[in-house]
Parts: C-alpha cells; sequence; structure tokens
C-alpha cells in the first residue's frame, strides 16, 4: 500500500526593507566592492532594521507562504524553524511564531544546524509527516545575522544577510513503487532527506560566545580557505548521495537549490556534478550568506519567476558550522 509523502504546498519569503552595498561597506571599512565580488560574488545584502527580530523576519515569510498555498493558519499543526540567530536563549523562536500566526495547538520547536538548518529543520519535519505527527507543517529558515559579526573583520562581516523563507508541506500519499523502479518518484513530494555532521571542524566556522561559555552573544569567526575546501567536497557528495538514494544521476536533476555560501563554491560544486550553473539558483549577489533562510529564501524566488515548476525534481543542498550538511530530493 501507499505511504505518507510530505508535499511541498506552498512557498513564502521574506527580506528586511535596509539594502547594504558593497560600496556603504568600503566607506566604513578597509574594503572595496571590487575585493567583495571578485571572492565571494556579493554586491548587496539586506539588513534586519533595529528591533527587527528574527521571528519578525520568519512571520512575514509564513504568512506569504501560507498564502501560496492556500492553507489557513488553522491547519498547521507543525512548526519547525531554522535558526542560528534566534529571538531568546529560551522559549524557541517557533512558539513566538505560532502565537503570532494565531495557532493554539500543534508543536512548535527550533532546530541549530547553522547554514543547514533549513534542510535539518525540513528533514525533521518530513520525518514527522511521514510517521503520521503531523499532517501540516510550516517549515522556516531565518536569521538576522547581521547582530553576530564582528562589523571591523573585513573577511566575515561583507559576507552575510539577514532574510527569512518558509515552506508548507502536507501530508499526502507516496507512489508504491521501489526506488530505481519505473515510476518511482513521480508523486509530488520530499522523495528522501540526507544529513551528516562532523563536529571535528567546529573550530573552522562558529561563534566565539554562548551562553555556557561565555555568557554573551560573541561573533562569527571562520577559517575561509578550510570552509570552501571542505564545502566544494561535501556539498558534490551529498548531491551523488541524492540522487543514487533514488536511482538517478546528478544530470537528472532539474534544479539545485544550494545554499548561497559563495559564488566559487557554487561553481566548483556544479563543476564536480557535471551540471550547468544555468541549473544553480543563485541569488547570492542580491541576498549574500543568509544562513538557514538562504535556500528558501532562493526556492521562492525561482518558483515565483516560473523556473521552477511543478513536476520537475529539485535538490536543496547545504553546509554549514558543525560541521554539517545536508541535502532534501524533492519532486515539486
Amino acid at each position: 500500500m501507499p505511504g505518507i509523502r510530505s508535499q511541498v504546498i506552498g512557498c513564502g519569503s521574506y527580506l528586511p526593507e535596509r539594502v547594504v552595498t558593497n560600496a556603504e561597506l568600503a566607506a566604513r571599512i578597509d574594503t572595496t566592492d571590487e575585493w567583495i565580488t571578485s571572492r565571494s560574488g556579493i554586491r548587496q545584502r539586506h539588513v534586519a532594521a533595529e528591533g527587527e527580530i528574527t521571528s519578525d523576519l520568519a512571520i512575514q515569510a509564513c504568512d506569504r507562504a501560507l498564502a501560496h498555498a492556500g492553507v489557513d493558519a488553522g491547519d498547521v499543526d507543525l512548526i519547525v524553524v531554522g535558526t542560528t540567530t534566534p529571538d531568546d536563549t529560551f522559549p524557541a523562536t517557533a512558539v513566538r511564531v505560532q502565537a503570532e500566526l494565531g495557532i493554539t495547538s500543534g508543536t512548535a520547536f527550533d532546530v541549530q544546524a547553522v547554514c543547514s538548518g533549513f534542510v535539518f529543520a525540513l528533514t525533521t519535519a518530513d520525518n514527522f509527516i511521514k510517521a503520521g505527527q503531523a499532517r501540516t507543517a510550516l517549515v522556516i529558515g531565518a536569521e538576522t545575522y547581521s547582530r553576530i559579526l564582528d562589523w571591523e573583520d573585513r573577511g566575515t562581516c561583507v559576507l552575510f544577510g539577514d532574510g527569512a523563507g518558509a515552506v508548507v508541506l502536507r501530508a499526502g500519499e507516496s507512489d508504491d513503487v521501489a526506488v530505481g523502479e519505473p515510476g518511482w518518484g513521480t508523486a509530488q513530494g520530499i522523495l528522501s532527506t540526507h544529513l551528516h555532521s562532523d563536529g571535528r571542524y567546529r573550530d573552522i566556522l562558529y561563534v566565539d560566545g554562548g551562553v555556557s561559555r561565555t555568557m554573551t552573544t560573541g561573533h562569527l569567526r571562520m577559517s575561509g580557505k578550510e570552509v570552501f575546501r571542505h564545502a566544494v567536497v561535501n556539498l558534490a557528495s551529498i548531491v551523488e548521495e541524492a540522487a543514487s538514494a533514488n536511482g538517478m544521476e546528478p544530470t537528472d536533476i532539474d534544479w539545485i537549490v544550494p545554499h548561497q555560501a559563495n559564488q566559487r563554491i557554487l561553481e566548483g560544486t556544479a563543476k564536480k556534478l557535471g551540471i550547468g550553473t544555468d541549473r544553480v539558483v543563485i541569488t547570492l549577489d542580491r541576498h549574500a550568506n543568509a544562513s538557514a533562510a538562504s535556500i528558501p529564501l532562493a526556492l521562492d524566488e525561482a518558483v515565483r519567476d516560473g523556473r521552477i515548476e511543478r513536476g520537475q525534481l529539485v535538490l536543496m543542498e547545504a553546509m554549514g558550522g558543525g560541521l554539517t550538511w545536508g541535502a532534501a530530493l524533492v519532486r515539486w
């Protein structure tokens, strides 16, 4: 008998109004537009206003995702927020989102996997739905990275931005066909998810603070060359893993929606997979690295401008501090 599959029925995103260009940063720190663009591909980023917090961005994205899906907030029985920059130490940012949306039942919580946070959150919600513990879920990636940046460190502060994106998942029937057999993966929904972590590399990307360690938040610290080296290898590997698990080749995938970390990483990963960059959704130049928000921001843009169409295979992949990395393959 067919089982349960999570269908992606809507998406939405939100970017703060304030746009900070490379030229504006060059007037404040020792850098140039050419230096930033040539090394990252970034030309601008959005920055949250004073008093605008992570849940504010998430709520806006959720409103748009629910409208796109044609779903009432009262039907949502699970909210999972991927974020590295929560409103508070506790409670979870997800519970404020839940309250502001007027939802008074179900479950809401955060997951923390840094830039992989959205994929980890999507995987978590997918497993809840497949287990029959939820029927309609909001999965959110939301960040206010501007609050954890050292604005005197030109090697990191120019790379990140703020934003939020969300998708609505709904329980639906899966196809009753074995992996790799004709007809496998023809039904809409999440085909598979794949997660990895390796704590040996914690020190190449981290924030130098925390309640338990210093009682202060601290700032983001990164060994850029080491992160780049691991990113190209791990991201190409996770795409191959997802394709193989579904009896496919990476070239069978219609669209790759990657974490928007660095133009060179995006190009290097695509080259390693033998996929043209014309099949990679790139918003890095305008959104910068929005951590857990970067995938749903890019996904929403590509859905709304018509690039991603129903029935296409979409692969979302990311790597973040921890190190963490993961992928989700979806029949849109």
